[in-house]
Order: structure tokens, then C-alpha cells, then sequence
């Protein structure tokens, strides 16, 4: 288990881990070279990224490909399916397979970054669709409730275009994306295109009867694209190190690009730049800047890495602010866990609502016993500095590596070790996989402490520190807590309605006020030294993040879901949005009623965003129409909606104004019905 966990979903009204704010970067796509190169397949124009030495094969004149894939909010805290393929088609009908085999995901880690799939020569030309085939055998899928994840069977997650549970031998769904005729995604030689492609969990399914009482997931597939990667998540990269350049002048290394959880084949290269703020966590010990890369280049190529960063689409550079590698991303073999500390007694941790890595594979499952002790190597990520086990307190994400003892039911273990060889086997096993609470001997192994957010209304201020009261703690309540040991002294455990919050340097409180929940960025204080409880790195100003609209009508839909249609404005008029099943409005950890606006919501392009992703999806053939200017979208709209065909639902996002009730749209996703 790596990185890539490390930006969970959690439900509406709890936060999500925010990494851009500590983990940002940029990275460099590596030149060309035999595994970053495409085969020829058997069949017609149509070509496969190869696998190392494998030779060119990529007839004609070529180019660098950058595919990464994020995801939107939904109700879910884990989404965990295998993705099949992913095909980019050509003007003149040459077909390019840019996943070389299947790959286990997790949609709902995908919310706060986006993953590197591929990085490969890919034959140059513009590209007019793509195509995204999913795996839903073994799905592990949980819904939050508002009070807990609840497991969702399997004969309940029901395709939306036939109603039919997407069970072998029917598991499969393929989705199309016609990209935009402006803003097309064009591949030439000598420079560097970029594909990001956004999954959206909330278009894409429909859970009923409502978020609160989850019984089913409908699932209707919408993707959208963009040839700019998303500037508010960092992007991330995962694979077998390959070289290190640290001579004097020069500060890069090559990692070769293996997404998520496979362990075997290639997806290309990235070379990732680093700088002297870069900081590197690297067989459990910390690093900044040349020292990390140092550190980098003495271990052994092949060794697992990973980094982070934001890629420069003009240049191609991309330079990582967070590197790990080696045991700090577990050890061949080890177990490993990712979620929340919500009590500790001695040198046993308790840990909530987790992703399990057990024997090569994925799933999510409740609480962990975890047990530490003086061998337990402990890094916190993007800080530098030595830590210890005693750094490990109640409310901090953390990912544990260490050796599961108990609670993984032998049905699951028989099914994951049949499928740990082979990373296109799908998941197996039950939902829940579990014959108990899972246990973990991490004595001889590792703790990351990850970024974690504290949300909540302010209580008091003064220089250099405030004082919460706590909505959320890594996206829990605080009932979710047990704070004893927190403090120094018995009288000084950690108390949500009173929760101290120290900042770092340079964080000012002269704007902080009470009309909206406060957010911050940062680290719980080590196990029985509070106060203060928190240490945080970054305010989150939810003034300043963008809202989040949904309006569902369900299955029988509306035939007008806008007022008013023109090249600059639409609007979803008040009735309209009383008359449907589900509407609201999320900004941060807050949720607003647009029913209560008497001129309804009004949708305009954001004159900021250049690159806005805009989707028209088609439900019951699975196809989505992409647009990259707003004018083209409300034609299309105009078009689709004459009366006859029914709007499911529509989701945007982006800059609103609650005096006005206006959404400036950076995305926008509009369900119809055929």
C-alpha cells in the first residue's frame, strides 16, 4: 500500500483529507526509451503500451502521452472495482490501449489527487473518444450513511441501463467519452500531451433509497476530460525506481509507472525533478532536498517509489514536493492499513474505517487493532525531523505497515492469495471479509502520519492559536473519538468543544471568523502532550472553495430542468428544485438548501477557468458527450431537452455566490435519460 491512499472520500458533511495543500509538485515525462514506447497488436491500427525491452513498435511518427484518472465526490467511502481497459480512438479509427492490464481501484481515494496510469508513445494524431471498461465481480462498495459505512451486497449494485446486478457473467461496464471537436486531445511528436480523465462517483451512481438509508447502488458511468490536469490535486505516481541523477547540476529520478496496486508490468516512465524543499521519507527516515535524493540513489533500482506533484502541461515539468520510497511505502510482503487513530491505550492503537492491503489486494472493512512498540519506524509525511511512536495520537491518519494476526475470515485469504499473483484476477471473497476485528503486529513495522483536517466553528483567537469547536476530525465526529492519554496530565486530554490549534508561522487569525466552519491542515500533537491538541500547517479558507450543486429527479425525471438556456447563463428555477428527490449545496463541511432561493440557481461559465470539463451523459447507452466551451454545452442542451427526453440529474462545481445564488462553473455533469 502506498500514496495513493491517502486522499479517502468520506461522506457528506465530513471532509476530506486535503494533500494538495502540503504535497504539491512537478514532474518531467522521461525520453524516449523501449518501455515507454507502444507495440502493435494483432488487428487493425490498433496498439498497446509495451513492456520493457520490448522494442518501438509504434509505426508512423509518435508521441508522449501523460493519462491520469481523479474523481468527484460521492457518498462513498470505498468504490473499490477492477478497471479493465482504457482506449483512446483516433480521428482515422486507430485504437490505443493505454492500461496493459487489469487494475484494482479505489474511485473513492480519488477525490483529493489524480493517478498516473500511463505514461507511454502513443501514435500521434488527434484523438476524438475514449473509452473506460469497468470490472464489477468482487466490487467492494460502502456508502456512509452519515453514521457509518454500510456494505453494499453485490447482487445490489444494479446496472442503470439494464436493471440488472452487475454479477458475472454481466459485471462489465464500458463507458465512451467523445472529447470536445475544440480542445481536442492531440498527440504530437517532440512535446507532451495530457489526458485527465475524471470518474465522477456522484453522477455515476444513484444510491437508494436515499444516502441515509443505503440499500442499492445504481450504477450509470460518467467520465469527463480535460487536457489540463485539475490545478487543486497533486498528482501522483507510483512504480519501480529505475535511475537516479544527483550529480551536481542535476537533481531528477526516473520511476517507471505501475498505477495503484499492480505490482508487475510497465505504463512508461516519468523522469520527477526535485528541488531543495522537496521532502523524502525513505526506509522510514526523513529527508529534505539533496539529502533525500542522495538517500534515493543508494538503494536499489527496482525499489518501490512513489512521488507527488502537478504537472506543467506547456513545459512538461513537474517537480515533486513529496518522494517515498522503500519501506516507507511497506515492505515486500507486509500487510498494511490506512484510516484513523480514534483511541490509544499504551501501545495499541485503535483505527477506523480502513482500506486493507492484505495479499495483494484491497478492501475496506471496520476497525483495526494495531499494536506498536519501539520497532515501529515512524515518518510524517512532507515534514522532516525524527519521530517516534509516541507521535502517534487520536485523530491522525495514519498508514501502518506490519503483519495482520486475526480477523480476515480464511474464505477471503484463500480468494486473495489465489488472485495475489496476478493483478487482473478480481477482488474475491465477500463484501466484508472479515471473521472479526482485524488485528496487527506493526512492531517491526511502519507508521506514516499523513496530513489530517480539523473542522469546526471558532470558540476564541489569539496570536499564533484558536480555539475549535470541533465538527469533524479527519472527517469524523468527534463522538467517533476516545481523547483519553491526549493530554499531559488528566485535566488536559483533548476536548472537542475546546480543541486548542496552535499555527505554524505566518498563519494569521485576523480573518478568521464565526459565520462559517474554520478548517485546518496539519498534524494531531504526539500522544499525552496536549495542549495544544493540534498543530496545523494550512487554513482552509471555505470562503474561498468552490460549491458543489447536485439536483437529483430520479428515475422518472424532468423534461425541463433549466428555466432559462443561453450561450452565458442557465437556471434551474426554485420549482424545479423543490420538485426534485435531492438537492443541495456543499462548500467545505457546509451544506446549503438552493431550494430556499426564490430565483432558483443560476449556472454561468467561470471566466478564470479556460479548461471547464462539461458533459452531457447519456444514460441508457452509456455514451458522453464532452464540450469545451460553455456556449456549444447550453446548445447541446438546448437540443436534448425539447420536451421529450428526461434530465436525471445535474451536478456542478465551482466559485458561488450564496447573495446571488450564482455558481461560476469549472464542471459541470447534466444525466439524460436515453
Amino acid at each position: 500500500m502506498d500514496r495513493s491512499m491517502t486522499a479517502r472520500r468520506r461522506a457528506p458533511g465530513r471532509a476530506s483529507i486535503l494533500l494538495a495543500a502540503a504535497l504539491l509538485g512537478t514532474a518531467m515525462l522521461a525520453g524516449c526509451g523501449s518501455s515507454g514506447s507502444s507495440t502493435t497488436l494483432g488487428g487493425t491500427g490498433t496498439t498497446q503500451g509495451s513492456t520493457p525491452g520490448s522494442g518501438s513498435g509504434c509505426s508512423g511518427s509518435c508521441g508522449a502521452a501523460v493519462i491520469s484518472l481523479t474523481d468527484a465526490p460521492g457518498d462513498f467511502d470505498s468504490y473499490i472495482v477492477n478497471l479493465v481497459s482504457l482506449q483512446l480512438t483516433r480521428a482515422d479509427g486507430t485504437v490505443v490501449q493505454t492500461v496493459p492490464q487489469t487494475t484494482q481501484v479505489d474511485f473513492a481515494q480519488l477525490v483529493n489527487l489524480s493517478e498516473v496510469l500511463s505514461a507511454t508513445q502513443i501514435p500521434a494524431g488527434q484523438y476524438v473518444s475514449a473509452s473506460l471498461t469497468l470490472d464489477y465481480s468482487g466490487a467492494n462498495i460502502t456508502v456512509d450513511n452519515g453514521t457509518g459505512p454500510v456494505p453494499i451486497a453485490a447482487n445490489d449494485i444494479i446496472d442503470g441501463a439494464t436493471g440488472a446486478a452487475l454479477v458475472a457473467p454481466n459485471s462489465q461496464l464500458t463507458v465512451s467519452l467523445t472529447l470536445p471537436a475544440s480542445g481536442m486531445f492531440t498527440v504530437t511528436p517532440n512535446a507532451i500531451a495530457n489526458l485527465a480523465l475524471d470518474f465522477n462517483l456522484l453522477a455515476s451512481n444513484t444510491v437508494g433509497p436515499s444516502p441515509s438509508n443505503p440499500v442499492t447502488v445504481t450504477v450509470n458511468p460518467v467520465l469527463s476530460a480535460s487536457v489540463v490536469p485539475d490545478p487543486s490535486k497533486p498528482l501522483h505516481v507510483r512504480g519501480p525506481l529505475v535511475s537516479v541523477n544527483d550529480m551536481a547540476g542535476a537533481s531528477s529520478f526516473v520511476i517507471g509507472v505501475r498505477p495503484f496496486f499492480n505490482s508487475s508490468g510497465s505504463s512508461g516512465q516519468l523522469t520527477v525533478t526535485t528541488t531543495a524543499s522537496t521532502s523524502f521519507s525513505i526506509n522510514g527516515t526523513a529527508y529534505t532536498g539533496s539529502a533525500g535524493l542522495s538517500a534515493l540513489a543508494g538503494i536499489a533500482a527496482g525499489t518501490l517509489t512513489a512521488a507527488y506533484g502537478s504537472l506543467d502541461v506547456s513545459s512538461g515539468v513537474f517537480t515533486a514536493t513529496s518522494v517515498l520510497a522503500g519501506s516507507s511505502l511497506g515492505s515486500a510482503g507486509q500487510d498494511s492499513l490506512e484510516g484513523t487513530i480514534t483511541a490509544r491505550s499504551a501501545d495499541t492503537l485503535t483505527v477506523a474505517d480502513n482500506l486493507f492491503f492484505h495479499n495483494g489486494n484491497l478492501v475496506f472493512g471496520p476497525a483495526a487493532t494495531v499494536t506498536i512498540g519501539s520497532g515501529t519506524a515512524v515518518t510524517e509525511v512532507g515534514q522532516s525531523g525524527s519521530f517516534t511512536i509516541q507521535d502517534l495520537s487520536v485523530g491522525q491518519h495514519v498508514i501502518v505497515h506490519g503483519s495482520f494476526t486475526g480477523g480476515f475470515s480464511s474464505s477471503s485469504s484463500s480468494s486473495s492469495s489465489s488472485s495475489s499473483s496476478s493483478s487482473s484476477s478480481p477482488i474475491g471473497g465477500p463484501v466484508w471479509p472479515f471473521s472479526s476485528n482485524v488485528t496487527m503486529d506493526a512492531t517491526q513495522g511502519s507508521a506514516e502520519m499523513l496530513p489530517t483536517v480539523v473542522a469546526g466553528t471558532l470558540v476564541s483567537s489569539a496570536s499564533g492559536s484558536v480555539t475549535l469547536n470541533v465538527l469533524s476530525l479527519d472527517g469524523r465526529a468527534p463522538a467517533a473519538f476516545n481523547f483519553a492519554g491526549t493530554g499531559s496530565n488528566n485535566g488536559t486530554d483533548a476536548n472537542p468543544s475546546a480543541y486548542a490549534v496552535s499555527l505554524a508561522a505566518g498563519l494569521s487569525t485576523s480573518n478568521l471568523g464565526t459565520a462559517q466552519p474554520l478548517g485546518f491542515l496539519g498534524f494531531v500533537t504526539p500522544f499525552g502532550a496536549a495542549p495544544p491538541d493540534f498543530s496545523a500547517i494550512t487554513v482552509l479558507n471555505y470562503a474561498q472553495s468552490d460549491a458543489l450543486l447536485q439536483v437529483l429527479w430520479g428515475a422518472s425525471g424532468t423534461t425541463t430542468p433549466f428555466s432559462s438556456l443561453s450561450a452565458t447563463q442557465l437556471v434551474i428555477s426554485q420549482a424545479t428544485l423543490e420538485a426534485s428527490s435531492r438537492d443541495l449545496i456543499r462548500i467545505g463541511p457546509e451544506t446549503l438548501d438552493p431550494a430556499t432561493l426564490s430565483g432558483g440557481v443560476v449556472l454561468q461559465p467561470d471566466a478564470s477557468d479556460s479548461n471547464p470539463r462539461l458533459v452531457l451523459a447519456h444514460l441508457k447507452s452509456h455514451k458522453i458527450d464532452a464540450y469545451s466551451t460553455f456556449a456549444d454545452y447550453t446548445a447541446a442542451l438546448t437540443s436534448e431537452f425539447t420536451g421529450t427526453v428526461a434530465a436525471q440529474q445535474v451536478l456542478a462545481q465551482g466559485p458561488y455566490d450564496a447573495t446571488t445564488g450564482t455558481l461560476s462553473v469549472d464542471a459541470m455533469v447534466v444525466v439524460a435519460e436515453d
